[in-house]
């Protein structure tokens, strides 16, 4: 067992929260931020005192001139509180420090907001004076909670036989997809380096280099739209492997996630289960499902196929069953209809389902124009019973998918940072989504993903038609990173060059050093990167991962502490070759 850590220093002998009953009779002097200051009368003070380990109760012969959130040194004797007067929702509630003597090391200006988890204060104003909102016991185990985390997925990498390595912070631009931080350089007038959006081609690289097995937690960046689970500045357990499959990385992240689970939640989590995309998006109608509740789509496609009523003649009907959810108000129907229209879709049929002659019957705007065939085959398809209601969408494929995955969250999902936890593998994702401009395939990932063995005769004649090497984790409805098999061949990479409408010289312009590496014997490889801010706000019961970062960004990218984005002088432009151009009107 690992014994406790000494935190005697030469300012204190403990820690404010460690106090307790064992110390009764000893003198200790402790140090922290004043919480509370009462008064009783001229001859006596109490003064609670907090750090990060928790409040302490310090009393004080006479009077002592000390406000909200000054720092200080108290030293005094330890003794059991007076019978009657224990405080049991206080770790050291049963003790307090007798004949204090104070010592005030810095004072303070009144704080903007009570530092108290008991009162909500604005965001933008906490974010503000974020250095005393860090003081708040949430705050406080939120980041030591990372700390354990991080550790824990350090420790499973680890324990696996992967080395950490750190990877370069300026870098070249990468087809990764996202915007990129740019950064001039001084020395080499009109070049700039970029921040990485993920370390995807040095991790490769190293394992041109034999380093067999890597990991790191990473920072990343990307000039993206900010939102709850997005910020500019990201942090992930990044990963690549030698002589690996998919199979081989799934296991090695796997037991480093469940390792950080453990160590967070106190309970090691199941074995992750495994869907396919395909199966993902036919059964949650999405390829980052929730698990923690059912109402899976249903596939009514052939149900309707012979039916007279127009609004399902469509290439995809598929529908969802909330249970008891009969009873929902027409005004919260329409809401539901409204939304779906707005994700999409054409218009969203309801039906309740109701007692009917020798079964389940079916009420709604639309039942009437059912024939009994059409009844039978949607009861009987989606399982509905009275007092349940039915959700159908008829149109193509991906918009029924998508409409209906969002409305199964919000009619029976509950904050994604509550328990239980369910993890999922997504694999075979499409290796392209999509066509550009041009009429080249887009890649769904990145174009290093290895096309699925079985697939690859197809990659000229039917690029859509081909599956990936690649695989996503999913937590409670939360993607948490992507990984994939990597192209170590130069012919397969060519061919996927050639397909995505890269030639051979803007190829070897834009990626000549990683194809040299190929070029140089590069190892069959793959890897992953798990997001550590939304694994962290997870297991914290956070639905912002700003809450878990010790200093972030707000909604519009600014950081209100210390005023960034900020201009920077004229001279600093001079140095970099760079000049300011007027924004257009």
């Amino acid at each position: 067992m690992t014994s406790a850590p000494d935190t005697t220093t030469s300012m204190r002998t403990h820690r404010c929260g460690e106090v307790g009953l064992h110390d009764v009779g000893r003198t200790v002097r402790v140090c922290g931020w004043v919480a509370r200051r009462r008064e009783h009368g001229e001859h006596l003070a109490f003064v609670d005192l907090r750090d990060h380990t928790g409040l302490v109760q310090c009393v004080v012969p006479g009077t002592v001139d000390v406000r909200s959130e000054y720092v200080v040194a108290v030293a005094g004797v330890v003794r059991a509180r007076p019978a009657g007067t224990a405080n049991p929702d206080l770790a050291t509630g049963e003790v307090e420090i007798g004949e204090c003597t104070v010592e005030v090391l810095s004072v303070a200006e009144p704080p903007p907001f009570a530092v108290d988890d008991r009162v909500d204060a604005d965001e933008h104003l906490r974010i503000r004076y974020r250095f005393v909102d860090l003081r708040r016991p949430r705050m406080q185990a939120n980041l030591r909670l990372r700390a354990v985390i991080n550790a824990a997925l350090r420790s499973g990498m680890e324990r696996q036989g992967f080395c950490e390595v750190e990877t370069p912070l300026l870098w070249a631009p990468t087809p990764e997809g996202a915007r990129e931080f740019v950064v001039p350089s001084r020395l080499q007038r009109g070049t700039c380096y970029v921040l990485p959006q993920s370390p995807q081609l040095a991790k490769q690289l190293l394992m041109g280099g034999g380093m067999d097995r890597y990991y790191q937690i990473a920072r990343c960046l990307r000039d993206e739209d900010l939102r709850a689970d997005r910020q500019f500045e990201f942090t992930q357990l990044d990963v690549e492997a030698s002589f690996v499959g998919q199979e081989d990385v799934l296991a090695f992240v796997s037991e480093a996630v469940l390792d950080a689970a453990e160590r967070a939640t106190g309970t090691r989590p199941p074995e992750i289960e495994r869907l396919t995309w395909a199966d993902a998006m036919d059964r949650f109608g999405t390829d980052k499902p929730d698990l923690r509740f059912g109402m899976e789509l249903v596939d009514l496609t052939q149900t309707f196929a012979g039916t007279e009523v127009r609004a399902f003649s469509a290439p995809c009907v598929k529908g969802i069953v909330v249970e008891g959810g009969g009873g929902t108000t027409r005004s919260r129907l329409d809401q539901l209809t409204d939304q779906a229209k707005q994700l999409g879709a054409k218009g969203l049929a309801w039906f309740r389902a109701v007692p009917g002659e020798g079964g389940t019957g079916l009420d709604g705007p639309l039942a009437r124009f059912l024939s009994d065939d059409d009844v039978v085959g949607l009861v009987s398809a989606t399982g509905a019973v009275a007092g349940d209601l039915v959700l159908v969408v008829a149109d193509e494929y991906r918009t029924v998918c998508a409409v209906l995955g969002r409305l199964r969250v919000v009619l029976g999902g509950s904050p994604v940072s509550e328990g239980p936890f369910r993890f999922a593998w997504i694999v075979d994702f499409p290796l392209f989504e999509g066509v550009d401009g041009d009429g080249n395939p887009v890649a769904a990932h990145h174009p290093f993903t290895m096309p699925h063995p079985d697939d690859l005769d197809r990659l000229e004649s039917d690029p859509t038609s081909v599956r990936s090497q690649s695989y996503d984790l999913v937590l409670n409805g939360w993607e948490l990173g992507s990984g994939s098999v990597r192209i170590h061949r130069a012919d397969i990479q060519s061919r996927i060059f050639a397909v995505l409408g890269i030639g051979p010289e803007e190829a070897e312009s834009r990626f000549g050093f990683l194809l040299g590496a190929f070029r140089h014997g590069a190892p069959p490889h793959a890897g992953f990167a798990v997001g550590i801010d939304r694994l962290v706000a997870i297991f914290a019961g956070e639905e912002s991962i700003r809450e878990v970062i010790a200093f972030p960004k707000t909604q519009s990218g600014s950081d209100p502490m210390t005023g960034a984005p900020k201009p920077v002088a004229p001279r600093v432009l001079a140095d970099l070759g760079l000049r300011e151009v007027p924004v257009p009107e």
